[in-house]
């Protein structure tokens, strides 16, 4: 198991229940997790030249995610970053990818969809983080929307509300609702975060004049 290319994940996060449900299923699968329950605690043992993500938690007490994420760019810690958190509210979501979050998931996650974000994190991580593949198969997901489907992706992501949306088109608030479903299926977002990140990383909305 040992070797170069091991792949590591730090684990940051105060819940301590948390910290070790999700080592314990990230090793199950044959990654070497590192827990840390405190974002400066994590920061001192960092190594950049490692195979590795980060799991961060967006909440915590003393120095939250989006500060630790700040620092690890100060400190040049290149690693792909997943957020992990309880409270997705959109500006939060919009200042971490912004920032160069790899992932935002919302507790509690489905832990299939945590493994294959950290998978995912890590052969991007690997391949120079190049993400083309990935923004080709996000433009080709862009194209299969409707007109009108795309009309409500814009506001939706923009962080107004299914009322104000449907005063904007000139329809009912159930029509919006009934476009918000098909645009996420159509665009496999599994939240309105994941949504946000999508809309954001195929330049379809400047992280700046969201709400």
């Amino acid at each position: 198991m040992a070797g170069a290319t091991e792949h590591v994940v730090y684990v940051v996060d105060d819940d301590q229940g948390m910290l070790d449900s999700t080592v314990w299923l990230l090793e199950s699968v044959g990654l070497k997790a590192l827990p840390f329950t405190s974002g400066v605690e994590f920061l001192n043992a960092c190594d950049a030249s490692l195979d590795a993500c980060v799991l961060l938690d967006v909440r915590m007490p003393g120095m939250g995610g989006l500060n630790v994420q700040e620092e690890m760019r100060q400190r040049e810690l290149n690693l792909p970053i997943i957020f992990v958190s309880g409270h997705a509210d959109v500006p939060i979501v919009v200042r971490a990818f912004k920032a160069g979050a790899h992932d935002f998931i919302e507790k509690p996650y489905n832990e299939q969809l945590l493994l294959d974000s950290v998978q995912q994190a890590l052969s991007n991580g690997a391949a120079g983080r190049s993400g083309n593949q990935g923004h080709q198969a996000l433009q080709a997901r862009l194209q299969t929307l409707t007109p009108r489907e795309r009309d409500v992706l814009l506001p939706l992501v923009q962080g107004y509300t299914t009322r104000e949306i449907a005063e904007q088109l000139g329809v009912s608030a159930k029509t919006v609702d009934l476009y918000r479903s098909r645009v996420m299926k159509r665009m496999l977002a599994q939240t309105l975060p994941d949504l946000v990140g999508m809309a954001i990383a195929a330049g379809l909305v400047d992280p700046l004049q969201l709400r």
